[in-house]
């Protein structure tokens, strides 16, 4: 059976997708901190809606979550097409697949911490393969 924190995170994940950035503050601290960087829920949204805007195609599909009261870690696997740069790297019109490791600290109920690691060599591995 699903935790309250489980179904309000898989539901901030479904917000994601549907692209409802605008509707984030039920899910995410006004202010927060985003790999030891302080960061207002505006500068969160942004960060996303960057993402978004290199890889139209981008959706969150967990892979793995655990939930232990106010921490969630989530394995989050994407299969997308870059469209312009992103994380530094240059797109090449291929479809591209990679994992984000992510962690919350949620206060309140909303998250006011996260952790992402990214597999960003395999994602330099992939983009800097030729056209063919």
């Amino acid at each position: 059976m699903a935790t309250a924190n489980e179904a309000h995170y898989l539901r901030y994940i479904s917000f994601l997708n549907e692209r409802r950035l605008d509707d984030l503050s039920e899910f995410v601290q006004e202010k927060l901190t985003y790999n030891g960087k302080a960061m207002t829920r505006t500068d969160y949204q942004n960060l996303i809606a960057g993402d978004i805007a290199a890889i139209p195609d981008l959706y969150y599909n967990v892979h793995l979550l655990v939930v232990k009261d106010d921490t969630i870690a989530c394995r989050i696997k994407f299969d997308c097409t870059p469209q312009s740069e992103f994380l530094g790297f240059h797109p090449n019109g291929k479809k591209i697949s990679f994992s984000e490791h992510v962690f919350y600290q949620l206060k309140d109920g909303k998250i006011a911490e996260v952790w992402s690691l990214i597999d960003t060599r395999s994602i330099q591995s992939q983009l800097e393969q030729k056209r063919t």
